[in-house]
């Protein structure tokens, strides 16, 4: 055991001594609470405990820290000698009368390390104000379930489900912005950017201003942003918003395609959240009744507008539709029992919002050295890809139907077999998308993989790329030659692509979340880019290393 040497106890000797008892105790504490008494906590233990002491006389903390549930004894010590010399707040340098715990291997080892101080160490079987202390901290730190207003409160989630069923996520993305003219509880228009076209996070942004809409897109444009700079953008948003958070559960499989298990799970797997983002307040999870109010007609309109004008907003461009409901009014208002409400859609702030968005993309490309662009964000999240073959008979379908966007850059093929097809089946809406991105970038050059590796975990990809008409290279999908399935999926290709002399092709395809998934009809297929096969160092691409990106939360 440890022991003060002498000079330590010569110094903590000199500190004050003054009757009162003092509490101590170590008790094991969840990640919220040890984030919220030290945010540059990192006790490199999936486990922590907090240590705190108190002067029980006085009724004030002397010192509270956090430390790996691991560690050996020494940490309370280290703790005691801060509360005697620094201690927390406008409280004095002071060394106690005696100190009192409620564990007795803690009593027997503080009594042999502070035996020269003078100190007595009892135990007692409960430490009240320490239960205390801890409770508050418990239930102050972990997340709160948002509070709804009482009366509104199975409305707002009825409408919630509502519009999980309408998912505008599948026709509009997050620029396509609608304005909802309310006219009523302080609120003139919300503008609301609806999120999950990108098959991360699904829900609805309902902007207070235009303004504070366009501010935080500029600001989360913005290259090269600390996480606490992305975290404080994010807080001075002024908006409503319903999220929708998965819901895990211990018999739930997981869905082996990335993407997929939000488009699959049922209503009854998703959990509604709403809340509130104010510059001066930050993020709050109670609504107030007027707020509670405000969601329901909004998102009840939304509804309407969604439904009836579904077909319309599937492709683009972004059209220009309004439409006016008349809502029953959910608050006690005798004289007012409907509200007039106005939905359309800003193609113009749309338009503004994608130019913003190619300028920062084409700014930060414009850092590199000449070094080719590699892009990951052409192919919708969540989709399906396939290395597959195509029968003659569909090759010579697609290359003459009407319906069918057609790319020929190579000659076509006599071969005994069919093509070997890059296959990316995805949404309907997606997929149209996806297609007019490919369009605008001069379409398909070149299908090609080229090697990559992860130097942290020493594992090694084959990176398959498209190479788009303007020279850059989207990142389709990642294959370890270390895995069994893998390796075979590409050796096939390579096979493939010697019977073809390197002729192949890139089909775009809906219907992955319905009962053609994996294996496509024609009636599914929206276009077929024929292209070539090449090789990484044809293409002058060199081999590639995985970099990490700092992820970033809320401080809680």
């Amino acid at each position: 055991m440890s022991t003060l040497s002498r000079i330590i106890l010569q110094r903590l000797k000199q500190i004050p001594k003054i009757p009162s008892v003092w509490e101590a105790d170590r008790r094991e504490i969840s990640d919220y609470v040890a984030d919220s008494i030290d945010e540059g906590n990192d006790a490199g233990s999936s486990h922590s405990d907090c240590i705190i002491w108190v002067d029980g006389t006085q009724g004030t903390v002397r010192s509270l820290s956090v430390v790996p549930s691991d560690s050996g004894p020494e940490p309370l010590v280290r703790a005691f000698l801060q509360a005697m010399e620094n201690p927390q707040g406008p409280q004095s340098p002071a060394r106690p009368q005696k100190i009192v715990v409620r564990d007795r291997q803690i009593q027997f080892y503080l009594r042999g390390v502070l035996q020269d101080l003078d100190i007595a160490v009892d135990y007692v079987p409960e430490l009240p104000l320490i239960d205390e202390l801890f409770e508050t901290l418990q239930q102050g730190s972990e997340p709160h379930e948002a509070e709804l207003p009482e009366r509104y409160a199975s409305t707002l989630v009825e409408k919630a489900f509502d519009m999980w069923e309408a998912a505008p996520w599948n026709i509009l993305n997050e620029q396509q912005i609608l304005a909802v003219e309310l006219n009523t509880w302080d609120i003139d228009t919300l503008y609301v950017s609806v999120l999950g076209m990108a098959g991360v996070e699904y829900g609805l942004l309902m902007y207070r201003s235009l303004e504070s809409l366009k501010q935080f897109r500029q600001r989360v444009l913005v290259g090269d942003q600390s996480p606490k700079q992305m975290q404080e953008a994010f807080l001075e948003q002024d908006c409503l918003y319903l999220n929708f958070e998965l819901i895990e559960g211990p018999t739930r499989p997981r869905n082996p395609l990335p993407g997929l298990d939000w488009l699959q799970d049922s209503p009854e797997a998703i959990n509604p959240e709403f809340g509130s983002l104010h510059p001066l307040e930050g993020l709050r999870t109670t609504l107030v009744e007027e707020e509670g109010a405000t969601l329901v007609v909004a998102l009840e309109a939304l509804n309407r507008f969604f439904v009836k004008h579904y077909d319309s907003l599937e492709g683009p461009p972004f059209p220009a539709l309004q439409a006016r409901y008349r809502i029953p009014n959910p608050a006690d208002d005798p004289g007012r029992k409907t509200i007039s409400i106005t939905v359309k859609t800003l193609p113009e702030v749309a338009d503004e919002l994608m130019e913003q968005t190619s300028q920062a993309f084409s700014d930060q490309v414009g850092l590199g050295s000449g070094f080719p662009v590699l892009r990951d964000d052409f192919v919708p999240e969540g989709s399906l890809i396939l290395l597959m073959q195509f029968s003659l008979e569909w090759v010579q379908h697609l290359r003459h139907s009407p319906v069918v966007y057609y790319q020929a850059l190579i000659e076509p093929q006599a071969a005994p077999i069919g093509l070997p097809v890059v296959l990316i089946q995805t949404t309907r809406p997606k997929a149209q998308i996806l297609i007019q991105d490919l369009q605008q970038a001069g379409g398909i050059k070149a299908v090609c993989f080229n090697q990559g590796r992860d130097l942290i975990s020493g594992e090694s990809y084959e990176l398959g790329l498209l190479q788009s008409g303007d020279g850059e290279f989207h990142l389709f999908a990642e294959y370890q030659p270390s895995e069994l399935t893998d390796k075979r999926i590409l050796k096939h290709w390579q096979q493939w692509q010697q019977e073809h002399n390197g002729a192949c092709g890139v089909v775009i395809a809906g219907g992955v979340t319905g009962t053609s998934k994996g294996k496509p009809q024609i009636k599914d297929i929206y276009a077929f880019f024929e292209t070539t096969a090449q090789t990484s160092e044809a293409l002058g691409l060199p081999p590639l290393q995985l970099q990490y990106a700092l992820d970033w939360e809320l401080d809680r």
